[in-house]
Parts: C-alpha cells; structure tokens; sequence
C-alpha cells in the first residue's frame, strides 16, 4: 500500500459512511457502491470520489476493497455473487471484510478469493456509530501477517486501536467475545438504572458516584445518561445486536463454552423487538424493564 491508494468500499449505513468519509479525507481515492443510491450520492456529495453501479464496477482496478455490510448472505452477495466484488478484483489487492459475520463465512470467502490471488481480511470493528465517526474504532483482524500490515494503514484511517487476532476467523470470534460482554454489561447496566429509579435515587447522581469506583464501563460512561432520558437512537440497532448474539451464541455450542447470561439477554433484545424497538440502539434493554414495572412501589 501507497500513501495514496485506490479503494472500494461497499455498504455506507451508520458505520461505513464515515469509515469510507476517514479513507477520502486521508487522501485516497475512493469509490463507493451502496444499494440505496441516495445514500451513496450524498456520500459522493460531502467526500467526493466516485460512485458505482455495482460491486463489481465499484473493485475494478482497486488496491483494496472494503465491507461494511449486514449480515452473511449481504457479504456473499457483494463479493461471491454476479456482480460481486470478486468478479473484478485484481490479483494483489486486499479484500477486507468489517461485518460482523460467522468465522464459516469468513474462512469460506478467504479461500474464494485466494482463487483470485486476493488476500482476505475479517476485520470486524467495536466502537459504535461514534467511534465511526470520530474515527476511533477498535478493530479485531483475522489474516495472514502480510495482508494484515499491508491493510493496516488503511484501517488506521478510522481506527484507534488494531490488533491481529490470528489466522482468517479470529478477528470474527473476538468479536464475539466482544458482543457476549458487551450483553452483560448492558442489562446489568440497565438493571441498575432501573433499581435506583424504582428506589427514588437520584439516578443521575448515583450513575456519576459509581463511575469513579469499579463499576466504572464505557457503556456507563457513554449510554447511562442516555438511557435514563430514553433516547436510543446511537446507531446500533437491536436487530443487529440479536444477529450478532445469534452468531456468538451458535459458535458457543460448536466450541463447548456455556453463554447463559447472553443467551438470556438474547431473549431480552426479542423482548425489547416486541415492544417495536427494533430500531432503538443496544441501550433500550432498560426500556423492557420499564414496561414490565408495576405503576406503583
């Protein structure tokens, strides 16, 4: 990699419009594809660069191309399917993959575009909306050693925080972990709020004084004054969060480990869809317990 390359990059939802923005204002020149073509016109209208028709059309002549999609039959479609990424991709480049995705799908995609002479990266990211933009994420990486530093510099566009996980898949199963944790967090976040609330605390005081001792997260830091005023629009969605947690929780069965805590909260975030929350960020798990209180103590 150059300090000027050219780069694809498919998917501009919450995450990957200022991923790709990062990748255009440091100097490289960029083409985006996004199925909704107003999004990627707007993109087009506030960083420049170019917009493709397809996937493919969008990886032709590229250095690297980037993913930032939803779901494992999404990344299949743009790389595998017929007008997909891989269709064009030249020998040498780098395809790097920041979905959340299963480590199968992963290891399966690396091996297809190693038939093309293409290095795979699964490089999914922690961070949130917020660290999108403010290009602070934290990305896991599961590749070779040379395609990780050859990626490396492109990723640190919008990432603090880089680390290669190990050979195709890792990055995905960290990521795991990161979701199994951040689960937990979020409802023993919410349970917390919920009880100072029903004890007639002053709740915003009380999340201040524990954040300075050891109940301190950035969940705390970041969503505890958010969900006491109800607002969950911060990007991630629930809907993401129960793939997410489906994902982990199916790759628990295949390596033996129990995840009863996030198998709970799973059912939670079901709860929470139930009440029309599909769209509300990873926080609204407060929201459930809000309902099901009784009107008086």
């Amino acid at each position: 990699m150059t300090s000027r390359n050219r780069i694809a990059f498919i998917g501009l939802g919450a995450m990957g419009y200022p991923m790709a923005g990062h990748l255009s204002r440091a100097g490289h020149a960029v083409t985006v594809f996004n199925r909704t073509r107003a999004r990627a016109d707007a993109w087009q209208a506030a960083f420049g660069g170019v917009v493709a028709a397809t996937p493919a059309a969008a990886a032709t002549d590229q250095d690297a191309v980037m993913l930032c999609v939803g779901n494992d039959e999404d990344v299949l479609e743009v790389t595998t399917g017929p007008e997909g990424a891989l269709q064009t991709l030249q020998a040498g480049a780098l395809l790097i993959d920041h979905t959340t995705t299963s480590q199968s799908v992963a290891i399966s995609l690396a091996a297809t575009a190693a038939e093309s002479g293409v290095s795979f990266l699964d490089a999914p990211v922690s961070g949130g909306q917020i660290g999108a933009e403010n290009g602070a994420l934290t990305v896991m990486v599961g590749a070779e050693e040379t395609a990780y530093e050859a990626a490396k510099p492109l990723i640190t566009c919008y990432a603090k925080s880089i680390r290669r996980m190990g050979g195709v898949g890792t990055g995905q199963l960290t990521k795991m972990v990161n979701q199994i944790c951040i689960a937990g967090l979020l409802q023993g976040l919410s349970e917390g709020i919920h009880f100072a609330e029903r004890a007639g605390l002053d709740v915003s005081g009380a999340m201040e004084v524990i954040a300075e001792g050891a109940a301190q997260s950035w969940q705390m830091n970041n969503r505890a004054s958010t969900m006491i005023s109800g607002d969950f629009d911060f990007g991630f969605a629930v809907d993401w969060m129960r793939k997410d947690l489906g994902i982990a929780i199916a790759a628990a069965k295949e390596v033996g480990a129990e995840v009863p805590v996030t198998e709970l909260v799973d059912r939670f975030y079901a709860d929470v869809q139930g009440l029309g929350g599909h769209r509300w960020d990873t926080s609204s798990l407060i929201q459930r317990l809000r309902n099901r209180a009784p009107d008086s103590h």
